[in-house]
């Protein structure tokens, strides 16, 4: 195919345009999501080695330091990227429908929302820094390399609103191989910077803060520049540039939602959190490292949700329903097998992977016996993304709203009355875990039913 045959007007058909409404599903979803998990997986290493610059060439108070941003900069970030995959999904079922001049439209507008609330977040991050720190109990020590972290954070909250933006609008028209190569070059920069600024120019956590920017950036402008080079929805006449209140609203409306579930998600975090930190160091030590290997296990559950979100979005757009079941039928398959081959490397692995985090005896011992509770429960979390995916991409706002304030109503229900009941005692911050992915499994599941699976 060199010619768009559902957009029209003789746009080329590269490899960075993907149409998902004709093939096989399941061979869609996996090449779609492939580049996503090496990408996802890689920043989540990146992230590691960045703490570890941090901590080892200034030291723990500094790591202190970033680590109690750590919460509410994602808050702040969860808005640019509720809001960006808002936009893709309004760009992809626009795509799917062949509407051409609607998708360069979207792109134009995409660009006026992020700049907009690129500008206003960072602006009342920067005022708010340090009042919102001094409530969340922030220690005096590390108080003021705190609010210093956060400030640059907030000031480059427009350079991270760019890429993500970007990527969004790539993957929309099925292109997530861009935004893995950008990612990357990230990921390597941040690094040397993070090792120049601190290392180098002993600029402590400013100079990890600035680091980070430079990094985002440079990948946000770059890959807009490659769009704009290489994908002919980005060469947007003068007269689609125009503000389209049509489409602002469609891409807010739908986007809105999406950062508030990412929101609620990180605030039922938090507070469990707080019924961990009262069990005691090693409890700690064994939680963060069980969270870290979660985190690494739901990558490539990310990375489906996102490539089921763009295949529903497109199959809605060009009116092909019964695309969207079988999609979601091949997703959970998908799902079902990758949860089949975790299951028992935590049950039979456990230890192993808890001794490339920590070297206590006591803290790996915890750590794998908590693995082997919720590995039991990767079932359910792989379910909970292969139906967030496909709700969301059919613009499901009401879900997105809802899917959070669920997952959040489980942490907070079950962690202090789990344990609390004597032969469970610490074992329920687990537990809670488990039994909140079940219980938004079954919300997921029922939602899908009612919204895709029994319409005609």
């Amino acid at each position: 195919m060199t010619k768009e045959t559902r957009g029209g007007k003789g746009i080329n058909m590269k490899t960075y345009i993907k149409d998902m409404t004709e093939g096989k599903p399941a061979g869609l979803l996996l090449s779609f999501m492939l580049p996503m998990v090496v990408g996802n997986v890689f920043q989540q290493m990146y992230n590691l080695v960045d703490s570890m610059i941090v901590g080892k060439y200034v030291g723990a108070d500094a790591l202190a330091a970033v680590g109690a941003t750590s919460s509410v900069n994602f808050l702040f970030f969860s808005l640019c990227g509720g809001m960006s995959n808002g936009i893709g999904i309004v760009i992809s079922q626009n795509f799917g429908a062949g509407q051409g001049s609607s998708v360069k439209k979207a792109i134009a507008n995409a660009a006026y929302i992020m700049l907009a609330a690129g500008l206003a977040m960072g602006a009342l991050g920067i005022l708010l820094s340090r009042p919102v720190l001094v409530f969340l109990n922030t220690p005096e020590n590390i108080l003021d390399q705190s609010v210093q972290y956060m400030k640059i954070m907030c000031a480059g909250v427009l350079a991270v609103a760019l890429y993500n933006c970007v990527s969004a609008i790539l993957r929309a028209v099925g292109d997530s191989k861009t935004p893995l190569y950008f990612l990357i070059v990230a990921s390597v920069l941040n690094i040397v910077l993070d090792l120049f600024f601190v290392r180098v120019l002993n600029t402590g956590v400013g100079g990890a803060g600035i680091a980070t920017i430079i990094a985002q950036l440079l990948a946000g402008v770059g890959s807009m520049l490659f769009a704009m080079t290489k994908n002919p929805y980005f060469k947007i006449e003068k007269e689609l540039r125009r503000v389209d209140w049509n489409i602002i609203g469609q891409c807010v409306k739908m986007g809105v939602p999406l950062a508030l579930q990412t929101s609620l998600i990180a605030i039922s975090c938090v507070i469990l959190q707080s019924v961990v930190n009262t069990f005691g160091s090693v409890v700690v030590a064994a939680f963060t490292a069980t969270s870290r290997i979660e985190q690494l296990v739901q990558q490539p559950y990310n990375s489906l949700c996102m490539a089921m979100s763009t295949y529903t979005g497109q199959n809605i757009g060009a009116g092909k329903l019964d695309r969207v079941r079988l999609g979601f039928r091949k997703g959970c398959l998908i799902m079902g097998i990758f949860s089949l081959i975790m299951l028992p490397l935590a049950q039979f692995g456990g230890e192993v992977i808890m001794e490339l985090f920590v070297n206590e005896t006591e803290v790996i011992d915890f750590g794998a016996k908590a693995l082997r509770i919720t590995s039991w429960f990767y079932l359910p979390l792989g379910m909970i993304y292969v139906a967030r995916g496909t709700l969301n991409g059919a613009g499901d706002a009401v879900f997105a709203f809802a899917n959070g304030l669920v997952e959040m109503i489980g942490r907070i229900c079950f962690a202090k009355p789990l344990t609390s009941i004597s032969f469970i005692g610490v074992w329920g911050i687990w537990f809670a875990t488990a039994f909140t992915w079940l219980f938004t499994a079954i919300f997921s599941m029922v939602r899908y039913y009612q919204r895709i699976g029994r319409r005609k």
